[in-house]
């Protein structure tokens, strides 16, 4: 099932995007997180800035 979607995602318009994963601290407890988001291409700097 996994093949199937990492397949559909080389081909046509998931190629423009890109899954992006960063830390933030949360200011109320001081523990780290992770956000994940998946973002185009063009847009990646501006997700981690």
């Amino acid at each position: 099932m996994a093949k199937k979607v990492v397949a559909s995602l080389q081909s046509g318009e998931g190629r423009n995007f890109s899954k992006c994963i960063k830390m933030v601290r949360s200011p109320k407890t001081g523990a780290y997180t992770f956000e994940e988001e998946m973002v185009h291409n063009d847009h990646i700097k501006d997700f981690f800035n």
